[in-house]
């Protein structure tokens, strides 16, 4: 570790050490889990079409390329564990650091590094809802109906996307066959928020009140290139919240840091833990 990294990591740990503090994290926390990240320290997409709602929902030639390269996707989102990063943040949960997490990411990681208190603001890929009766299932009941399905069919992906999207070949997906809600045979659809969607108002407000009774606010990962995530810095921001940034590469909300830390999320938050002392016991 580096003199200056040395020294914003001491000015992170006081920041954190005083409790109150708010997570809002992005899909650069899950890079290390083998989860790629929206953009990576260059900033540039790497996902040039993500599927939108009006796209799912206006075709089913639409539907069953998302769910043909989404049910390829999830062999790795679903077996994907927490790493360093996630158990940091579980760690200063459980020593009552945190008043939350706000998270971007639909890949359960948090909670399944014990993070408790967690707010998932673009929902979860680890559910399914249905478009008409809006009742929920689990991903894992959606994957082994969808085996049953599509006997003997298989495609193996070059990429995956951060939302569990893999790129397959228009002749990867042809033949592919849909299933619907085994209540009212309605349209699935995975229980996270498409491009071109709101995230549920309620939620929204939720995360505010949050960043509205925090301390600090603590950006994790994300590059806050869009409007979900940097709308919590700005709050902040106009509350006069020390706003600490630690991400690979330069952030939308940077011009609102009290501290940014470029450096690798997994070694920094578990230097962090081994710094900060519990604030009550849990």
């Amino acid at each position: 570790m580096t003199v200056a990294e040395g020294t914003a990591l001491g000015r992170l740990a006081g920041l954190v050490e005083c409790g109150g503090v708010v997570v809002l994290s992005g899909a650069g926390l899950s890079t290390e889990s083998g989860i790629p990240d929206y953009r990576g320290p260059t900033g540039r997409s790497r996902n040039a079409q993500p599927m939108t709602y009006q796209r799912f929902v206006g075709s089913e030639q639409a539907r069953r390329r998302y769910w043909a390269r989404s049910h390829v996707g999830w062999r790795q989102i679903g077996a994907a564990l927490p790493n360093a990063g996630h158990r940091a943040v579980a760690a200063l949960e459980r020593r009552g650091l945190l008043t939350g997490i706000v998270t971007q990411n639909v890949d359960g990681l948090h909670q399944a590094a014990g993070a408790r208190q967690v707010i998932e603001l673009h929902g979860g890929l680890d559910r399914v809802v249905c478009l008409s009766c809006r009742e929920r299932t689990p991903r894992a009941e959606l994957d082994l109906r969808l085996r049953a399905a599509n006997p003997g069919w298989a495609a193996d992906a070059g990429q995956i996307n951060p939302d569990g999207d893999a790129v397959l070949t228009d002749e990867q997906v042809e033949g592919f066959r849909l299933v619907g809600c085994r209540s009212c045979d309605g349209v699935l659809k995975p229980d996270v928020v498409f491009f071109g969607e709101n995230v549920p108002r309620p939620r929204v407000e939720r995360c505010f009140e949050l960043v509205g009774s925090a301390r600090a606010l603590l950006v994790l990962g994300s590059s806050l290139a869009i409007r979900s995530g940097l709308r919590f810095v700005d709050r902040a921001a106009a509350l006069g919240l020390p706003i600490v940034i630690v991400n690979q590469g330069a952030t939308g909300g940077d011009h609102h840091a009290t501290l940014t830390v470029d450096a690798p999320l997994g070694a920094t938050l578990t230097a962090l833990t081994a710094t900060t002392t519990p604030l009550r016991a849990q």
